[in-house]
């Protein structure tokens, strides 16, 4: 088979796009902590994109995309040596798409991270990178899209990840943040405002062009479904931000900046399983709903007293599950292969859906929990309180995000005079 260079180019250009969205959540993530936090949480994320980057080389494509059983592939790929020269049926040299979907793996690591802000040793998280990746991600993307018995089996419906990526993380992120326990201070809301939201708009900006190469590249294909999934990717996070930006004014709140970033990100989780199953108006339908479910969802976690700091659970796990679900109900047959019930389907393929997020939730969350646990009475999975009230970025990293004058202190231990003390950013 020849390599058909366009598609070949498309697939590329999507993984630096979905490559570009851990940085993006970097930014994202940092801006909304506090200013002494920032470094712990961009380090999070480049070194969950680091670890699984080699993990998924040596054993992580194999596990997840080679030939074995139900519940995992096996290791004939070992070192993805098996793949430089060979070409799928599409056209597509595996190697690219081993590429690509490493990305993937990198990011839904990631994601966890904002659920344990502020008070999550390093060293700890380093492990539980490498565990949980192991244990969770890779056998989830082989039951999903690897030949497992999510996918293959139970014919469930999941384009660019809603359940293997979004449900899963956000399952993760509940029994860490359970496990870890509260920052202290929470949910006191003055202490834990975002330190910067310019930063987490531009890492919104970031992570919503990542998204046309994690959905539209999904279709692994320069063609009209690359499309489709381009659009409907665009309008649900549009829909997101108003149904967002709705719910907060019924609430009595004023439109924010966050609140807007917050509701595209939904949007963008919420359409990933169905870009390319639904048409752009339920492409709509599903951005809008996520918008008003999300923000409601957000507010549960001081009712049922999870400290989830930057709202992983309410974001990416309840979007993510939304999304999967909802494909039962706005899939088109000319699509998706099967209709959804509003398209004259009947109520299976909705359950298929809810099993599948389902399963999928409950198996990370438990390893999740169990990894925590471990952690914590092994090695300590939490700073000292000393630590988190100076402040992790400085206790965990030696390194401070700002190196901005305090009181009128400049760094050779000078005084500024009057006018430029006027000119200072204090710093929380």
């Amino acid at each position: 088979m020849s390599v058909d260079s366009g598609n070949t180019a498309w697939v590329l250009t999507s993984a630096a796009m979905v490559l570009l969205m851990t940085p993006g959540l970097a930014l994202f993530y940092g801006g909304m902590t506090r200013a002494k936090s920032v470094i712990n949480m961009m380090m999070k994320s480049l070194t969950a994109l680091a670890i699984v980057s080699v993990m998924w080389v040596v054993i992580g494509y194999s596990l997840a995309f080679t030939e074995g059983n139900p519940l995992i592939g096996g290791l004939s790929e070992f070192g993805l040596r098996g793949l430089m020269s060979a070409v799928g049926d599409d056209g597509l040299p595996t190697i690219a798409f081993a590429g690509f979907q490493l990305m993937f793996a990198g990011i839904t690591v990631a994601l966890i991270s904002g659920a344990v802000a502020d008070r999550m040793k390093f060293t700890a998280w380093i492990i539980f990178t490498v565990v949980w990746a192991a244990a969770v991600y890779f056998p989830v993307a082989h039951w999903v899209w690897g030949g497992g018995f999510i996918g293959a089996d139970w014919g469930a419906l999941d384009f660019a990840g809603g359940t293997a990526v979004h449900a899963n993380a956000g399952a993760a992120a509940l029994a860490l943040a359970i496990v870890i326990g509260k920052r202290i201070g929470w949910p006191r809301p003055a202490a834990f405002v975002p330190h910067n939201v310019p930063l987490v708009l531009l890492g919104t900006g970031l992570l919503w062009f990542g998204w046309f190469g994690f959905n539209a590249g999904s279709e692994l294909a320069a063609n009209g479904t690359a499309g489709l999934a381009l659009v409907n990717t665009q309008v649900a996070a549009a829909a997101a931000i108003l149904a967002w930006l709705l719910i907060e004014r019924l609430r009595g709140n004023r439109p924010s900046v966050l609140s807007a970033c917050s509701g595209a990100v939904t949007g963008l989780v919420a359409i990933t399983p169905a870009c390319a199953f639904v048409e752009p108006v339920g492409a709509i339908a599903i951005g809008f709903i996520a918008g008003v479910v999300c923000p409601l969802a957000v507010a549960l976690k001081e009712r049922l007293g999870y400290d989830d700091s930057l709202d992983v659970v309410g974001i990416h796990l309840v979007a993510g599950a939304l999304g999967s679900i909802l494909i039962g109900l706005l899939a088109v047959p000319e699509l998706a292969g099967e209709a959804g019930l509003l398209y004259g389907g009947g109520i299976t393929l909705t359950g298929i859906q809810a099993a599948a997020v389902g399963v999928v939730v409950a198996y990370s969350f438990t390893i999740a929990a169990i990894i925590g646990v471990v952690l914590k009475y092994t090695i300590g999975i939490r700073v000292t309180p000393e630590a988190e009230l100076a402040g992790i970025d400085a206790t965990e990293h030696a390194e401070t995000a700002y190196d901005l004058p305090l009181n009128g202190e400049v760094p050779d231990g000078g005084i500024l005079d009057e006018p430029a003390r006027d000119e200072l950013v204090v710093v929380r």
